[in-house]
């Protein structure tokens, strides 16, 4: 079986050095931490890891949590949770934020959404904001779409209106940016983002998030962020695969060359299929998706690439909107010419496009 959707981006989870080093570190420390990082869950391996990842994206301080998705929800309330705040939130974050900025508004803040990547009405609402805080919180690279966040309109919009920024770099740490800091390293905006957001889970193989930020957030979140505060620490194995992963990316830059060498071979070969080619807008990341419409179509579709050897599962509401049920296809770079060629020959046996609605 074939693995078609998945976000180990830069096949570092399976990389023989990165098992070597989980395996090597449950032999030494065992596979549990005992408990939070703020009891004795704390090592020297978290430490060097936090450092590791603050260098990548640029930043003074880190903090692990136990889950991209803890840090983001946690984060949020324990920064915007209070009633001289207001947040503004992408339509289509992360169901991370968007729990995330539930709990703020318990403590008591605003939370307003603006359209998809639309800053023209984002910046119409920071005008007539009267609250004495505002952040705006927005993923950098869209899981399901595949598309960017403007990160440079949206430090240009930090300029003039002073929020605070927070950026989701789940999806586009290690795959976007210089260092592997994401796409604000790539847009050259790393100092205009005050809290980065990722995970160790897609292109760092691992598992666990994080965020990279300041010294004064740092002491900030250690003591406010509940996800942070109450959660077992990340077990030792865990934290020496994520340190491994980070150098085997240092070491060896041609795993990311390949990456996107896959991106453009598959956008290649859906140009070309009839089929396809109507159902899915260009690859500008390794995240593309196949919109067939309706959830039965989507789950016909993905059991006909099971039997066919592809797991590309169904993606319906509520991860997206009704009327845009999908197969979400996510490139690695240990994907082969071949896997590539064979599972668009698949999708074209699988899918069927849309039904006009005329």
């Amino acid at each position: 079986m074939r693995d078609g959707s998945g976000n180990d981006y830069l096949g570092l989870g399976e990389h023989a050095r990165t098992r070597r080093a989980a395996a090597n570190a449950a032999a030494a420390y065992g596979c549990g931490p005992r408990s939070s990082a703020l009891v004795c869950g704390y090592t020297d391996m978290h430490r060097a890891l936090e450092r590791e990842l603050a260098r990548i994206c640029e930043t003074e301080e880190c903090v692990l949590f136990p889950s991209g998705f803890a840090a983001n929800a946690t984060t949020l309330p324990a920064a915007c949770g209070s009633e001289d705040c207001c947040i503004f939130s992408d339509a289509l974050n992360h169901a991370s934020i968007v729990d995330g900025c539930r709990l703020a508004r318990q403590g008591g803040a605003t939370v307003r959404t603006f359209a998809h990547r639309d800053y023209d009405e984002l910046e119409r609402e920071l005008k007539t904001c009267s609250a004495k805080r505002t952040a705006v919180v927005s993923d950098s690279l869209f899981s399901m779409d595949g598309d960017y966040a403007d990160v440079e309109r949206l430090a240009s919009l930090k300029r003039k209106y002073g929020f605070l920024l927070i950026l989701d770099e789940a999806h586009a740490t290690l795959v976007c940016g210089e260092r592997g800091g994401g796409v604000a390293q790539a847009r050259g905006r790393c100092a205009d983002v005050d809290v980065h957001v990722g995970t160790l889970s897609k292109a760092v193989g691992a598992h666990g998030g994080f965020v990279a930020c300041s010294r004064e957030m740092k002491r900030f979140l250690v003591s406010r962020a509940r996800g942070h505060m109450f959660s077992t620490a990340l077990p030792a194995p865990v934290i020496a695969a994520a340190l491994e992963s980070l150098r085997v990316f240092a070491d060896d830059p041609s795993i990311r060359v390949k990456l996107w060498r896959n991106v453009d071979r598959l956008n290649a070969a859906l140009a070309k299929s009839p089929t396809l080619a109507t159902m899915t807008q260009p690859l500008v990341s390794p995240i593309g998706s196949i919109v067939v419409g309706a959830p039965e179509a989507a789950l016909a579709a993905s059991a006909e690439l099971l039997r066919q050897g592809f797991h590309v599962p169904a993606i319906r509401p509520p991860t997206v909107p009704a009327g845009t049920c999908r197969l979400r296809v996510a490139l690695s770079a240990s994907h082969r010419d071949e896997d590539i060629d064979e599972l668009v020959g698949a999708l074209e046996r699988a899918v069927k496009p849309p039904r006009s609605r005329l």
